[in-house]
């Protein structure tokens, strides 16, 4: 019989951080899903024209650290609902300037408003000092 293994796969931080994402994002899943269908990579691209203002793909496919296909067919499915425009870089026919319209404006607004009070339900079990400190950790990480 082989030796037990003693990996401890609930306390490895990659898995903890996976699971941790994978609850926590199911709740605001529920918000862009059920009210707008939207997917993950849709909401992402929403948030950051809400954010940022007009943007190219490849733009907010690098801030967001998300593959130019995933963000391609996210902003198609924007398109098709009326929450973008897209308008052609004359100087770079390749790319396509992004930007909301009144519709993703409207939005966008309500699911920012869900998601500052999704998180501060997520939030409200740690002290603002430990929210703080999460929030830092992960940031570090993430780099």
């Amino acid at each position: 019989m082989p030796p037990k293994d003693d990996f401890d796969l609930h306390a490895f931080l990659p898995y903890l951080l996976n699971q941790a994402a994978e609850a926590s994002s199911l709740g605001f899943q529920a918000s862009y899903k059920g009210r707008y269908g939207m997917l993950r990579t849709d909401w992402r691209v929403l948030f950051h024209l809400g954010i940022h203002g007009r943007m190219t793909a490849k733009d907010i496919g690098e801030r967001a650290k998300i593959h130019k296909t995933k963000v391609s067919r996210a902003v198609q499915r924007l398109a098709d609902r009326r929450f973008l425009t897209r308008e052609r870089d004359e100087s770079d026919r390749r790319s396509e300037f992004l930007e909301l319209t009144q519709a993703g404006q409207a939005a966008y607004r309500d699911l920012r408003a869900i998601a500052q009070e999704y998180e501060a339900r997520l939030t409200a079990r740690f002290s603002a000092e430990d929210t703080v400190l999460l929030k830092r950790l992960l940031v570090e990480l993430a780099r």
